[in-house]
């Protein structure tokens, strides 16, 4: 039987003689508490649904260009201009965060290439630098026009998503 843990057991040791560590604060609670309170404040949101969601694709279509720093600035005045909820965007841009960089670039650069007819097996290795600034423009065109196209795909995607929970959200809340 285990006698209950008092305020002086902190300095307590262990079996072979040995500080016993104090326990570390679960990360996994923190994160959980922080999605709950964004949840919640997204739940709270007193904008109309077609604003929310206007504001979610404008935030997902800034978030999906490679323009680091800007990303949320862009968004925000998209969702401005379109009168989407200006806070909702500023969320929507997180869908690029610095574990998501790599894939979605890449994932737009091939997809910006397949638009533009570009030769997708053309390696980026072994090539000087006089061959890496001729390119300069090439992968800078491909990326932006891929990023455009999946920017666009993901904004009609996200905006029809989140009409549809806002507006069952809404309801819930009228119905309570």
């Amino acid at each position: 039987m285990v006698a209950p843990k008092g305020p002086s057991d902190d300095n307590q040791l262990g079996a072979a003689g040995q500080r016993l560590p104090k326990r570390l604060p679960r990360k996994r609670s923190n994160v959980r508490r922080w999605a709950k309170y964004i949840y919640i404040r997204f739940i709270r949101l007193r904008s109309h649904p077609q604003a929310i969601a206007r504001g979610l694709a404008a935030g997902v279509f800034a978030g999906s260009y490679p323009l680091f720093g800007l990303q949320t600035i862009i968004g925000v005045a998209i969702a401005a201009a379109v009168r989407g909820n200006k806070l909702v965007a500023a969320a929507g841009t997180w869908i690029s965060n610095p574990l998501t960089y790599v894939p979605i670039y890449a994932f737009n650069y091939q997809i910006g290439r397949r638009l533009l007819g570009q030769s997708t097996a053309t390696s980026l290795t072994n090539r000087s630098p006089q061959e890496w600034m001729s390119l300069g423009f090439d992968i800078t065109l491909a990326l932006m026009i891929g990023s455009t196209f999946v920017g666009l795909t993901l904004a009609i995607i996200s905006y029809y998503g989140c009409l549809h929970w806002a507006y069952r959200v809404k309801s819930n809340r009228i119905n309570r």
